[in-house]
């Protein structure tokens, strides 16, 4: 086994993994952190979660809660390897925290529960991290659990992740009696005594039977997936272990297959061989493709060279006592401390005054930054989440991590009029460390109101807010945001803007179909408008087109039904007139908004509302009234699976009947009872069912 050395400023590129640790909520993955900081010789005492004692749950609110809410950056070393680590939060409101990590790492440790498998969240990150194209190795966790089966988690790896799992290890007893794991790849037996480090030994008599028959499928798996280990398991009927290396290296950040690793990080038992396969099979910044960015309409790409031009992605911000960090995923070239860079969003140069590794809520300074480091700095004053940061001589945008739409919102006021301002100047910082939150006013009203992912992300952001600045701060019940979308629509619909008044006139003609978006015909993701245009013969200049589009989106921001935003709709413009003297791109931008506009009031419309999937674990002698529970909310159960004493039931269920729920689901299971949700997009709302 390895062992862990110290910090090396002169460790070349290859030798860097930009990680991050992703799971569903209480897999162990904070936890899993703190072993590898403590065993990398970062700290010198096992941080637990249970004691609040972590060094990544630092925030006062997380060492409260038990849980992640704010990803947290640290930096540790492993044989020769510098290791900079990400942990992320596991709850469905911070998914956005968890989409911005993504975009900016190289590759990713997914943790399971040994006994739960795969897990609704845990199957959400996964999604994410694919669409960014993410390498990852899986570690099943807590196999001292009583009901910890590997097979049953690695099974639900790939039926619900629909990857092919690699196991290479296999576990050393079960539940209490776990005591380590057997290396199917180098066939020896790795185990831990409670209080010690690793011994190394060979595969136990009783056990070696099974483990050559684990190794034979593990060959098998990986010659089907890797040319070369094809034709050497052919012609040998095995694969060395070189050979096994190698091509699980390559398979892996192909993403054709995910390493699975098994262990109990509580108990210290695994983690040793987890960084090894970190190591070994997660690709360095120089293994990855080179960022690709735009400028002036030309992809550009950069790659990971301290000597190309300098390009970076903002990807957190935080302010602190010390100064406004922002963190940073430094791409290519190098910054030193004092440099001026071009914040590519702002269009302003920026100076930064300082450079920092980041060890969690501590850290350090250092003289500059080269391609594949992840730091903060501090000067920074306009940069935002997704704000590229590049060399003003070499100019070039980067592709910023995409932001959520908040689906609930609550109404918020300072509880002494003499702090409204002071409140409003805390959510502006808010909104701008965390763009999945969004704060408006309410127009009927005139209140303020905060809009986020869910009940938990606004208790949080309110918390923030008061633990900042001292403001108390009265909130009202949450609401959840409603869409209009067309299920009907209209063709020909013609809209006639003339507008003469003295002076210079206005006039467009246009006409236009209005229809249902179709997720089938060829559209990527959810989208509240597609625009095209049909009209041929120059009837409409190019021009005149892209105004009536804007116009057409500032219709969207209200539906004709109840004022919600619009959603799942087809515009096309087929035809239309101008006057030679009249017409104007704001005379077009005003006729694409009526006639949009007029056009939804004579289409047949429908209320959407957000849809939760929720995982409700419930005592067998439970089951009976958690159902009915879900039926009276308006759910839909689509599945149910059976534990030890409890079960396991799934179901879609309306966001707005949730509020509350965990306090109905305590009562009804005498505590015994848990659940969570994670979103399925939107459905129609039953026409029984008040929206306003």
């Amino acid at each position: 086994m390895r062992t862990p050395l110290q910090s090396s400023p002169a460790i070349p590129l290859s030798a860097v993994r930009n990680l991050g640790i992703l799971a569903h909520v209480d897999a162990g993955k904070t936890t899993v952190t703190e072993r590898i900081l403590y065993l990398t010789g970062s700290t010198h005492k096992r941080g637990e979660v249970h004691d609040g004692t972590t060094v990544t749950d630092f925030d006062a609110q997380e060492r409260d809660r038990g849980i992640t809410i704010f990803a947290a950056a640290v930096s540790c070393t492993w044989d020769g390897h510098r290791i900079n680590l990400l942990d992320t939060p596991g709850h469905v409101d911070f998914a956005d925290e968890v989409e911005r990590s993504l975009r900016v790492l190289d590759g990713a440790i997914a943790v399971f529960d040994a006994v739960a498998g795969v897990e609704p969240q845990s199957e959400s990150v996964w999604r994410q991290a694919d669409r960014h194209g993410v390498p990852r190795i899986a570690f099943v966790n807590k196999l001292d659990r009583s009901g910890a089966d590997l097979d049953s988690a690695v099974d639900s790896i790939r039926r619900r992740l629909h990857t092919v799992p690699l196991v290479v290890q296999m576990a050393v007893g079960r539940e209490d009696g776990f005591t380590g794991v057997l290396d199917l790849v180098r066939l020896r037996a790795l185990t831990w005594a409670d209080g010690e480090g690793v011994a190394q030994g060979p595969v136990p008599d009783q056990l070696r039977e099974e483990a050559e028959r684990r190794r034979r499928l593990l060959d098998e798996a990986v010659a089907e997936l890797h040319p070369e280990a094809l034709e050497e398991y052919c012609a040998q009927g095995s694969l060395t272990a070189g050979t096994l290396t190698t091509a699980l290296r390559e398979v892996t950040r192909t993403g054709d297959g995910v390493v699975v690793l098994c262990g109990s990080a509580y108990r210290n038992r695994g983690v040793e061989p987890l960084l090894d396969a970190a190591v070994a099979y997660l690709p360095s910044p120089s293994d990855v493709p080179p960022v690709r960015g735009m400028h002036d309409g030309v992809e550009q790409e950069r790659p990971a060279d301290p000597e190309a031009p300098f390009a970076a992605l903002a990807f957190k911000v935080n302010s602190t006592a010390t100064g406004r960090l922002t963190y940073l995923r430094v791409y290519s070239g190098t910054l030193t401390k004092g440099d001026t860079v071009w914040d590519a969003g702002a269009h302003r140069k920026e100076r930064v005054g300082r450079i920092l590794r980041v060890q969690a809520d501590r850290r350090t300074d250092v003289e500059r930054a080269v391609a594949g480091d992840i730091v903060a700095v501090i000067g920074l004053k306009s940069a935002r989440p997704g704000t590229t940061l590049c060399a003003h001589s070499a100019p070039l945008v980067l592709e910023p991590p995409s932001s959520a739409t908040p689906v609930v919102s609550v109404a918020v006021e300072a509880a002494r009029n003499s702090d409204t301002d002071r409140l409003a100047a805390a959510l502006a910082r808010l909104v701008e460390e965390d763009p999945s939150l969004t704060v408006g006013t309410d127009a009927e009203t005139g209140q303020t109101v905060l809009s986020g992912m869910g009940e938990l992300h606004l208790e949080v952001a309110a918390e923030k807010v008061r633990l900042a600045t001292g403001v108390e701060i009265g909130t009202g019940r949450p609401r959840v945001a409603y869409r209009e979308t067309v299920l009907r629509g209209v063709s020909g619909f013609v809209y006639r803007h003339v507008k003469q008044d003295g002076g210079a006139g206005q006039f467009a003609h246009v006409v236009v179909d209005v229809r249902p978006l179709d997720p089938d015909d060829g559209t990527t993701g959810p989208a509240d408008l597609v625009f095209g245009s049909s009209v041929v013969g120059g009837r409409v200049p190019r021009e005149y087109v892209r105004a009536v589009e804007a116009g057409c989106r500032d219709a969207l921001a209200e539906g004709p039904l109840a004022g919600h935003p619009v959603t799942g709709v087809r515009v096309t413009l087929t035809d239309g007139a101008t006057h030679p003297k009249d017409s104007s791109e704001m005379a077009f931008r005003t006729a694409g908004r009526f006639a949009l506009r007029d056009a939804l009031r004579a289409c047949t419309m429908a209320v959407l509302e957000p849809v939760v999937e929720v995982t409700v674990t419930v005592p067998d002698d439970a089951v009976g009234g958690v159902l009915g529970d879900v039926a009276s909310r308006r759910g839909r159960v689509s599945g149910s699976t059976a534990r030890t004493g409890t079960a396991v039931l799934t179901a879609d269920v309306p966001l707005a009947e949730l509020f509350g729920y965990a306090t109905q689901l305590r009562s009804r299971t005498q505590g015994r009872g848990s659940f969570t949700t994670r979103p399925v997009g939107y459905a129609v709302v039953a026409a029984h069912v008040t929206t306003g």
